[in-house]
């Protein structure tokens, strides 16, 4: 039989050669699944004249601007964009907020939102729309892409543009760690071509012409991963400000301070889960009652019902972001029909995905409690001072579940906010363990 150590070792290494562009090139090219590039190639001159007069430009950092690739995009009638922010998007997705109208340039809740939203401005028009993302939401489009776009069901073509978290060889955190080896494999296992966008302007253009010729030939998907530091910085000019004098800081230093001895806390990604952490450290408080959820955005409040679920006579709560609970707000609905007396739930609504750029989320826009209470909420609260803060909070730990806080606060985190320090399985057997008490 085949040894297991050499089947992996093979696995890992031919998904690593498939991360590599020209390979991708080469691969395509030679089954004529497009047409071969028109792209002149650039001689090089190797005169000692030139060679004095030439500095090594190959040497020096490059980035990749934002309107430069805006502007490849839309010589290929790419000019319609939708996605969820990404961190490593962020100078390109604020570059879109600010230029694109409204009717070009579209935050989604959810990653299979996006695609389906592209699928639909495709059918509209013929066009090849383009969704950005960031790897750790290629989970949520897997089905779309799948069952809507792949050619062998409705070959659906659109450029996808993914941050790379957790590129191998870069520090991240664990879950991006995890996220970041897989992707070229997931990319791979569902058909879906992919170079690495380059952060050069010719290099750029290039890869965009290879994408632009699949995706013409094949009319299917084909994704640009989008590495740390690509993009030149860009200055968002609209991003959400708002001048409500709670931080969620301040909010989430309140909070602690009204929950019980033995009420189990979880708490959403992002900015939450480390000021959350940064505060306990703070007051020297043990970590033993909190589940940090430091991945899996949107699904905080679904982990907090299982608990509440489970441990009926203790009290738990779920902290959850205003763009977390729109990825999964059908959750809303399942708590609310749970009727779960000892489920509460806190929205922390700053109207924006404020970890990854400050675009906004449309939370300030809509009734986040009457959607709580049309689910089947017992009742529902909102604050937005530091004085209604307290009678709230007060109020949502006296009633029975399912019981909601919906908390307004401004954006922003400390510059010198930090992360966790604790690794995530030691946080689930400590949080565990306290569970059982």
């Amino acid at each position: 039989g085949i040894n297991p150590d050499f089947f992996f070792f093979f696995f890992f290494f031919c998904e690593a050669m498939l991360a590599r562009s020209s390979l991708v090139r080469s691969f395509l090219h030679k089954r004529n699944l497009f047409a071969a590039t028109t792209t002149t190639p650039v001689v090089a001159s190797f005169s000692s004249e030139a060679t004095e007069a030439t500095p090594l430009t190959e040497t020096v950092r490059t980035f990749l601007n934002p309107d430069v690739f805006s502007e490849q995009l839309k010589k290929h009638g790419i000019d319609f964009v939708c996605g969820v922010p990404d961190s490593l998007l962020k100078e390109f997705c604020g570059f879109c907020s600010d230029i694109y109208p409204a009717s070009r340039h579209v935050i989604a809740v959810n990653e299979g939102a996006a695609i389906g939203i592209a699928a639909g401005y495709h059918l509209a028009t013929g066009k090849v729309p383009l969704v950005y993302m960031q790897n750790s939401g290629l989970g949520n489009a897997v089905n779309p892409l799948l069952s809507l776009c792949n050619n062998k069901v409705y070959s659906i073509p659109m450029l996808l543009l993914i941050g790379w978290r957790g590129e191998p060889g870069k520090k991240d955190e664990p879950q991006h760690r995890v996220q970041g080896k897989m992707t070229p494999g997931m990319l791979a296992s569902m058909d879906i071509p992919f170079e690495t966008l380059p952060d050069y302007e010719e290099g750029s253009s290039e890869t965009l012409q290879t994408a632009v010729d699949y995706m013409t030939q094949r009319n299917c998907p084909y994704a640009l991963l989008v590495k740390r530091q690509t993009f030149s910085q860009y200055k968002f000019k609209s991003k959400v400000v708002s001048s409500l004098p709670l931080t969620r800081e301040d909010f989430l230093s309140h909070a602690l301070h009204s929950l019980g001895e033995w009420d189990a806390l979880v708490h959403t990604t992002g900015f939450t889960s480390r000021e959350v952490y940064e505060l306990r450290e703070k007051a020297k408080q043990s970590h033993k009652s909190d589940f940090l959820t430091v991945g899996s955005m949107g699904h905080a409040s679904a982990i907090a019902l299982g608990i509440a679920f489970a441990k009926p006579t203790r009290q738990v709560v779920c902290i959850d972001g205003d763009g977390a609970m729109l990825m999964h707000m059908g959750t809303l609905c399942t708590i609310g029909q749970s009727k779960q007396r000892n489920i509460k739930h806190i929205v922390v609504n700053n109207g924006a995905h404020d970890s990854v750029g400050a675009q906004p989320t449309g939370a300030f826009n809509i009734d986040i409690p009457a959607i709580a209470s049309a689910c089947g909420y017992k009742a529902v609260f909102t604050a937005d001072n530091e004085d209604k803060l307290k009678q709230q909070l007060s109020n949502l730990m006296a009633v029975s579940g399912p019981a909601l806080l919906e908390v307004r606060v401004r954006p922003g985190a400390r510059a010198d906010l930090g992360r966790p320090k604790s690794d995530p399985k030691d946080n689930k057997a400590e949080f565990m363990q306290f569970l059982q008490h």
